[in-house]
């Protein structure tokens, strides 16, 4: 397309950038910031540090402010600031001997340091072990992806006294997979289904699905976590009901409470899996502990953060984010597993995760882009619309609608829908948070229009007969003429159909005159009901 569909340049932004860029470098570096002169080449972000070797300046509160990103109800703030330093590096580690310098080092040995619950030794667990032990390959990519997020939950865990078993959790959910879907509709690392996921302000739309987003995520699981403990006094207690539902688990322990049986774990009636969820947790943990016994070796694991959190302030295509930070395409989507559009909406996703260096680059190259951040827009549709209706009002092409909305086939978008759009010269602001925040996407069948049609039974005429005839479901005829799906009609009887459209029905046993010598060719077609070459 001809037409420039660049956003329009906000003259104010360009200084406000450069304003957020020296924040984050005066923040980072808790120094003077650089001179106009050498800032195109300075580092933006100081070197990720220990928890435990952070300098002290990272701790005021003044400072924690400018470096975290924007907090919001559906995105959290992770534990690690904007700069890539905790909020507060060293109460999540009170457990922690201060001179045990291989717990500074190894994040491994800080999750066994931090390890908590009661152990369990059953059949159920010596399963579960071997089954992993088996696996050595699946062991290995499960840690390996582990490696992006386990840090960050750590961090979590650690802050709200819990203990370090729970950050394992995503191993027996997910395999720390942040895209993982099961067949309940379960999606990302801690696998929320929808509605528990909205309970906990986890927001599913057009744009985002926020119970993959890792931080959101993480922060929804442990408060349901926390809120379960709460409610059962027992962290075995509480992993069951974020397995089986508090609902369900309450009730068993009501059965054996009156039944005068024990109500721990063990002794409760519960599903297979419920039985075998904590055992397999167990088998997890001790293979993290021991993993020489089992003839695993665990990647290494430094104990510093994996990513950092960068602000977004405008709206930005992914693409863009991936080409300056000199990102590949993959990691970026690990990192940042819940955007659902080619698009990351400020009002929306205020903020995304990036490898240290990456992110350095990342804010080095924004500071200098001078093109536009966005080609994406979104657009509420009108009314009832076909996608290539939809797609000429826009400018784009239909197949390129349907693919970037998934549009299936032989659908119709319904008025009030919100579809991802082409910027123009018209649509060129950014997305507002009411519909960054609420977007969704109504699909109808585009079926064709019937006409209610009666037609007469021929002699020998039955549902069946009458079905095939026009191309109909028998069922459908049964129903319309509240009859039995075996019914036989009478010469001459009504029967009625809902056909598509206008079409013409010929009485039975009428015979079509002869075609013309010249269209003999096409004769093949002839035979075929004249109600049928409506569709």
């Amino acid at each position: 397309m001809a037409r420039d569909t660049r956003p329009r340049r906000d003259p104010r932004w360009g200084g406000r950038l450069l304003a957020l860029v020296m924040t984050l470098a005066v923040s980072a570096c808790a120094v003077a910031p650089p001179s106009p002169t050498t800032a195109g080449d300075a580092r933006l972000l100081p070197p990720p540090a220990s928890p435990l070797e952070t300098p002290a300046s990272v701790k005021s509160p003044e400072l924690t402010a400018a470096t975290t990103a924007p907090t919001t109800a559906t995105a959290p703030v992770s534990g690690e600031s904007a700069v890539g330093a905790p909020t507060d590096p060293l109460a999540p580690n009170a457990r922690l001997d201060l001179a045990d310098e291989e717990a500074r080092r190894d994040l491994w040995v800080r999750i066994r340091r931090g390890f908590a619950m009661p152990d369990l030794d059953t059949g159920l667990v010596r399963s579960s072990e071997r089954w992993y032990a088996s696996r050595p390959d699946y062991v290995q990519r499960m840690t390996d992806r582990s490696s992006r997020f386990l840090f960050h939950i750590v961090q979590e865990v650690e802050k709200r006294g819990m203990p370090t078993e729970l950050a394992l959790l995503p191993f027996i959910e997910s395999a720390f997979n942040p895209q993982a879907m099961s067949s309940a509709k379960a999606s990302g690392m801690w696998q929320f289904v929808p509605a528990t996921g909205l309970d906990y302000d986890l927001r599913q739309n057009v744009f985002r699905d926020d119970r993959r987003d890792v931080l959101a995520s993480t922060r929804a699981a442990l408060d349901y976590l926390q809120k379960l403990h709460g409610m059962f006094g027992d962290w075995q207690l509480a992993l069951a009901a974020y397995n089986w539902g508090e609902g369900s688990v309450g009730r068993a322990i009501a059965r054996n409470r009156k039944a005068g049986l024990p109500t721990d774990y063990l002794s409760l009636k519960m599903p297979a899996e419920t039985q075998g969820y904590v055992p397999k947790l167990q088998a997890v943990k001790n293979l993290i502990a021991r993993p020489e016994q089992f003839g695993l070796r665990l990647p290494p694991l430094g104990n510093h953060p994996y990513f950092v959190v960068v602000p977004i302030q405008r709206d930005i295509d992914a693409d863009l984010v991936v080409k300056l930070a000199g990102l590949s395409v993959q990691e970026f989507q690990a990192l940042n597993p819940s955007l659902n559009k080619p698009v990351i909406l400020a009002a929306g996703t205020p903020q995304v995760l990036l490898p240290y260096d990456n992110a350095n680059d990342f804010l080095h190259g924004l500071a200098q882009h001078r093109g536009p951040l966005a080609s994406w827009t979104a657009w509420v549709v009108p009314r009832t619309m076909k996608p290539a209706d939809a797609a000429r009002q826009v400018g784009m092409g239909e197949a390129e609608l349907r693919e970037v909305n998934r549009i299936p086939p032989r659908m119709l978008v319904k008025a009030g829908s919100t579809l991802l759009v082409p910027r123009q010269e018209r649509r060129h602001e950014d997305v507002p948070e009411r519909l960054a925040d609420t977007a969704s996407i109504q699909l109808a069948a585009d079926t064709p229009a019937l006409r209610r049609t009666s037609v007469k039974a021929g002699k020998g005429d039955s549902v069946a007969s009458i079905a095939a005839r026009y191309r109909v479901a028998p069922a459908n005829v049964a129903s319309w003429n509240k009859v039995a799906a075996s019914t036989k009609f009478k010469a001459g009887q009504a029967v009625v159909l809902y056909l598509p459209g206008k079409a013409a029905v010929k009485p039975p046993g009428r015979k079509t005159a002869a075609a013309p010598a010249t269209r003999t060719a096409r004769s093949s077609s002839s035979s075929r009901p004249v109600a049928s070459t409506a569709r």
